[in-house]
C-alpha cells in the first residue's frame, strides 16, 4: 500500500464514488477512553468528541496535499496519535507525523527489521521492562536497567530497538495517548566503559526521536542509583533536550524516599523498595513477542517511498555525524572527569 494510492483514495477530490466502489474502507475508529479520560483529553489536549474525526480528516487532508508520498498509514486511529501528542494542533501534529517517518528511515540500523523477535535477547536480559500496574495518573512505567546489557553481546542499537518496540505497544492503547508514561531509569553499575557507547551521535538521535519523532507523552524520567559517571552522560544528553522535558528529569541517586515521592511503593518492585513483589519481566516480554504478526502488519503499512525529500530529514547525514564526532572528543574528558 503506497502513499499515493492512500492519499487517492481518501482525498475528497480524488474521482467519483464508481472509481473508488471497490477500494477497501478504513477500519471504523471507534472511541475506547472512559468518561473521566475522555473529560481529560477535552481538557489537558483540547480533544473534542464531536470534532474528532474532523480534526483527523482535516490532518489526512495536509498529509495527502503536502506531502502525498510519505507511505504513511493514514487510518484514523494511527492518525489519532499525532494529534493528541500534539493537543489537536494541526501543523505540529503534522511535522510529528513527517519525524516519525524521517526517524525511521534515517537511522537504518534501528529500523531495519524491526519486530519482537528480532530483540529477543534484549528482552531476556531485563534490559527494558514494564511495570505491571499503572501509576495513580492512569500512567505506565517503563524500567530501564543499562547494567544488564553487556557491550559484546549485541550492539547499543539493539537497546534502542528494544526500547521503541516497547514504546510502540504502548501508544497503542487510548489510555497511553492520553496520560503518557513514566520512565523509570536505573543506573546501577554503569562503567565508564559502558558509558562511552551512548555518545552525542547516538544521544542526538534518541532524543530526536522521544521529542520530536514519536507521539508519545513522556510526562516524567526518574534517575535512580546514578554514580558520578552520569553526570558526564547527563551533559552529552542535555544539550539535546528541551525546557519542558529538563524539567521533567528527577535524579534520586541511592533515596529510595525521593522516588517514592514520585512513583509511590504499591506499584514498584521490591527491587526499588516497593511492594509489589520481584520484578518480573516476564509478563511484558510475552505480550510484546505476541504481538509479532500485529507489528509486522502495521509496520508494512509504513511504505519507504522512493523520491523522499532530502529537506525532510532531520538527520543531514555525514555534516551531523561529524559535528557529533567533535563532540564526542570534548565529552570524553568530562567523562573521565566524572568517573
Amino acid at each position: 500500500m503506497s502513499g499515493d494510492s492512500d492519499c487517492t483514495r481518501t482525498s475528497p477530490s480524488a474521482g467519483s464514488p464508481s472509481d473508488n466502489e471497490f477500494l477497501p474502507d478504513r477500519p471504523k475508529y471507534v472511541c475506547s477512553l472512559s468518561p473521566d479520560l475522555i473529560t481529560k483529553a477535552r481538557e489537558e489536549l483540547q480533544e473534542k468528541p464531536e470534532w474528532r474525526l474532523r480534526d483527523v480528516q482535516a490532518l489526512r487532508d495536509m498529509v495527502c496535499k503536502d506531502y502525498p508520498s510519505l507511505g504513511t498509514c493514514l487510518d484514523d486511529a494511527f492518525l489519532l496519535r499525532f494529534l493528541r501528542a500534539r493537543k489537536f494542533d494541526y501543523d505540529r501534529a503534522l511535522q510529528l507525523l513527517v519525524n516519525y517517518h524521517t526517524c525511521r528511515r534515517s537511522w537504518p540500523e534501528v529500523f531495519n527489521n524491526l519486530k519482537p523477535s528480532a530483540i529477543k535477547p534484549v528482552l531476556e536480559s531485563g534490559f527494558v521492562t514494564v511495570l505491571p500496574r499503572l501509576d495513580p495518573e492512569g500512567r505506565h512505567v517503563v524500567c530501564i536497567r543499562p547494567d544488564r546489557w553487556t557491550p559484546s553481546n549485541y550492539p547499543i542499537t539493539e537497546n534502542i530497538r528494544a526500547i521503541y518496540l516497547t514504546l510502540e505497544k504502548l501508544i497503542q492503547s487510548e489510555e497511553t495517548q492520553v496520560n503518557g508514561i513514566v520512565i523509570l531509569a536505573d543506573y546501577k553499575g554503569v562503567s565508564l566503559s559502558k558509558a562511552s557507547h551512548f555518545g552525542p551521535f547516538v544521544a542526538k538521535k534518541v532524543i530526536g526521536i522521544l521529542q520530536d519523532g514519536f507521539p508519545i507523552r513522556i510526562k516524567a524520567v526518574n534517575i535512580i542509583n546514578e554514580p558520578r559517571i552520569f553526570k558526564g552522560i547527563f551533559a552529552i544528553i542535555k544539550p539535546f533536550l528541551k525546557e519542558k522535558i529538563a524539567n521533567r528529569f528527577f535524579l534520586h541517586g541511592c533515596d529510595l524516599n525521593s522516588l517514592h515521592q514520585n512513583i509511590p511503593p504499591v506499584i514498584l518492585p521490591e527491587e526499588y523498595g516497593g511492594t509489589s513483589g520481584k520484578l518480573d519481566i516476564s509478563a511484558w516480554n510475552e505480550l510484546l513477542l505476541a504481538s509479532e504478526e500485529d507489528f509486522l502488519r502495521d509496520f508494512s503499512q509504513l511504505v519507504l517511498p522512493c523520491d523522499s525529500s532530502p529537506h525532510d530529514m532531520l538527520v543531514s547525514g555525514d555534516a551531523d555525524e561529524k559535528q557529533c564526532d567533535d563532540s564526542l572528543r570534548g565529552m570524553k574528558p568530562q567523562l573521565y572527569y566524572c568517573y
